[in-house]
């Protein structure tokens, strides 16, 4: 039954072409990347990361993301580079996207600093209709369904302003409107143009303890405006602790790391708000994040974001 209602909820999605569209992160705030080119370089070191999620635990053909990204800066330049993976299962569908991101930075001050970035992208779309349980096992549309790849381009671009304490940043990762499956008929799954709003400020509330609230707004074409709001607090360095509330859709709670001065690991819970609380467990996400430090004066306070 559980299977049945989230298919259903997909095909129906589809159609309309309102499917999930970029892959859904709660600490979206360590991989910024993802949703802004103009974040590639801006940490001032190599930065490795790796994430895997798993949504909605205990209904049949939920979200499952796992993401791999690395950026750097250009040595003796304003430039940035970073590329990135992301693998994204959601019931009969798989898609498999690579990125890359240039960025270029234009100090404004001494502390601040703002930056231009492109994304170009390759994505493979995969739907496999043995997956389905349709009402009608002669529906057209399900018959007309195929396991093959179908690949789309597409470009992106970002703005960031930032310092070691702040940050705002406006973002389309995606540009083009593409169609990942279509026939005569119907439009199973489009991929709109989505927007991206995001903020953050660091806190020195005491030697030992920082607070950092953060915002996320995600604007899609034909879907609710999605608003993440998030408080996480550091401790002596090492310790973080934090709370978010996506707005008519989740609250969590986050948890962080710095193993040594390279390695910080993450994670984070998720509960629905809505009716959906009544079909899952929950969402997990956990995440790596290792840094290669050139400069011994680079790592005396690890960056919150």
């Amino acid at each position: 039954m559980r299977a049945k209602i989230l298919y259903l909820g997909i095909l129906l999605l589809g159609f309309v072409s309102y499917a999930q569209q970029d892959s859904q992160y709660t600490q979206y705030m360590y991989n910024t990347i993802e949703v802004n080119p103009a974040y590639a370089g801006s940490r001032g070191v190599l930065s490795i990361f790796g994430l895997y999620r798993t949504q909605w635990v205990g209904l049949d053909g939920a979200p499952k993301t796992a993401n791999v990204s690395v950026n750097t800066p250009i040595a003796n330049s304003n430039l940035g580079l970073g590329v990135s993976f992301v693998n994204d299962a959601i019931g009969p569908t798989v898609e498999n996207t690579i990125s890359m991101d240039v960025s270029y930075s234009i100090p404004t001050s001494e502390t601040y600093k703002l930056s231009f970035g492109v994304k170009g992208t390759a994505n493979l779309f995969n739907i496999d209709p043995t997956k389905l349980s349709p009402e009608t096992a002669a529906d057209p549309v399900y018959l007309g369904l195929t396991k093959n790849n179908f690949f789309s381009p597409n470009v992106g671009a970002g703005v960031y302003f930032h310092s070691s304490k702040t940050y705002f940043g406006l973002s389309v990762p995606n540009v083009l409107e593409t169609k990942r499956y279509a026939d005569n008929t119907a439009t199973f799954y489009k991929e709109r143009m989505n927007a991206y709003l995001i903020a953050g400020h660091v806190f020195d509330l005491t030697d030992n303890l920082k607070f950092k609230p953060a915002v996320m707004t995600k604007m899609v074409q034909g879907a609710p405006l999605q608003v993440d709001v998030s408080g996480n607090f550091m401790f002596y360095e090492k310790l973080v602790l934090g709370l978010a509330w996506r707005w008519d859709a989740a609250v969590s709670a986050m948890a962080g790391f710095q193993v040594n001065k390279g390695l910080y690991i993450g994670y984070g819970y998720d509960r629905e708000t809505t009716k959906l609380v009544n079909y899952n467990s929950g969402s997990h996400e956990i995440f790596l994040r290792y840094e290669l430090f050139k400069k011994p004066e680079r790592i005396v306070s690890p960056r919150f974001f």
